[in-house]
């Protein structure tokens, strides 16, 4: 029998994975029910929220297949926005500047022109002020960086940019300075989401493939003796283990796992997320399907509408927003629990995005796990750590198994991927 832990995404599509391949198998989840990152919650009557924003723009035919087979959704277009000194800005600031006052659109110009050339680009510092210059680099990425990622850009490496960041020539940032600009500079083209049951909804096929077995938080991990226990004081054995769980933790439950595995799991940065999430009494409070804020008196950093993603994540005449702020250990939280949300509260007041009587109900939650932070700890660290779980016969998969930055798609198909491992053998 396989066992595989953690029931989002990775651990998910490795247990329908095997289940086509008819092999046997248990994926344990610690909550009540599956979906990790990418299940939800439910406020009040009939206001839904994901974890966290999730649309799905993967080129993936697999991954496109399986989630459009599943439910009826809805295709976007990836039209997001900025807010910036009162001002809102179409996303990326970079390409569209148009809003901008005068004297801001020549400093960031000017030191466009005057960007920097490094031989070397020895962190994400350096590679923003490569790409655009200083003011631009300070005035935006810098802020938004400490906001998401926690650190400093100087205190990142690049090895997680890829495609994420649009780097206009001379002629675009000039266009989107002085008009409007109708093209989108997004990466992606089309975002897509299920019309009913939020993001999970895509994985429903695999989920039902799958033998899940919830409220099964792991307490012990013996690789000698293949054998699981559990809080609860169940046990269970297995003949091969696949974990989502992430690294920092699976190191600390695994017996006898050496002391250097273990410090290097403490060494690894990742964020946490607070999620406050507002339900309105007005259907056209949220004006962008997701947006992000860079003026650093206000604590999120970004936000999305659930109402815009699906009209069925809301009761019938109403609408809602999601806030995200993040913390770590590196950067801790400011605020918490209701003092956040009266933050949030008083700040969309002044942003001008709703009243005080538009209010229908708020929520607060946090999430200990949200994006893995890539700092100059992470890549020798995660080596030495899945080097172990290799010799002990442990597959690790998905974002924080991998620890990486995946998108849903990829945590997807790292799950296959791990399935395909145990299936070959």
């Amino acid at each position: 029998m396989a066992a595989i832990l953690g029931a989002g995404i990775a651990g998910i599509a490795a247990g329908y994975h095997l289940s086509q391949r008819g092999i046997e198998h248990t994926v344990f989840e610690k909550n009540a029910s599956w979906g990790g990152l990418c299940d939800n919650f439910s406020i009040g009557e009939g206001f839904l929220f994901d974890k966290f924003v999730h649309l799905s723009f993967t080129k993936s035919e697999v991954v496109k297949n399986l989630f459009q087979n599943n439910t009826a959704f809805y295709s976007h277009k990836p039209e997001s926005s900025n807010y910036y000194k009162n001002l809102w800005l179409k996303h990326p600031v970079q390409n569209n500047l148009a809003p901008l006052s005068i004297d801001e659109k020549i400093r960031i110009i000017e030191d466009f022109v005057a960007k920097p050339t490094l031989n070397t680009i020895q962190n994400y510092e350096d590679w923003l002020l490569v790409q655009f210059g200083t003011y631009f680099k300070e005035h935006f990425p810098e802020k938004y960086t400490y906001k998401y990622w926690t650190l400093p850009s100087k205190e990142l490496s690049t090895d997680w940019l890829g495609s994420r960041i649009s780097i206009p020539s001379l002629e675009v940032l000039l266009r989107g300075a002085f008009e409007v600009q109708e093209k989108n500079f997004y990466y992606a083209q089309e975002m897509r989401y299920p019309q009913q049951g939020g993001y999970k909804s895509f994985l429903n096929t695999m989920a039902t493939n799958s033998s899940i077995k919830t409220q099964k938080e792991v307490a012990l991990i013996d690789p000698i003796h293949k054998k699981i226990t559990f809080t609860d004081g169940s046990e269970t054995n297995y003949e091969k283990l696949i974990s989502s769980l992430p690294l920092p933790e699976i190191v600390k439950i695994i017996k006898d796992a050496p002391k250097k595995v273990v410090e290097a799991g403490e060494k690894l940065l990742a964020t946490s997320g607070q999620l406050v999430s507002i339900g309105f009494n007005r259907p056209d409070i949220p004006k962008h399907l997701w947006f992000y804020i860079y003026d650093e008196d206000i604590l999120p950093a970004r936000a999305y509408s659930p109402s815009l993603k699906s009209p069925y994540n809301v009761p019938k005449g109403k609408s809602s927003l999601q806030f995200e702020t993040y913390f770590s250990k590196k950067k801790p939280k400011q605020l918490s629990g209701d003092s956040l949300v009266n933050h949030i509260i008083e700040k969309g007041i002044q942003m001008k995005l709703w009243e005080l009587n538009d209010i229908a109900i708020t929520d607060y939650r946090e999430e200990k796990y949200a994006n893995v932070v890539f700092d100059f700890n992470r890549k020798s660290n995660v080596a030495l750590i899945q080097d172990y779980l290799r010799t002990v016969g442990i597959i690790s998969i998905g974002r924080f198994g991998e620890w990486d930055y995946f998108w849903s798609d990829q945590s997807l198909l790292s799950g296959f991927k791990g399935a395909n491992i145990i299936g070959n053998r």
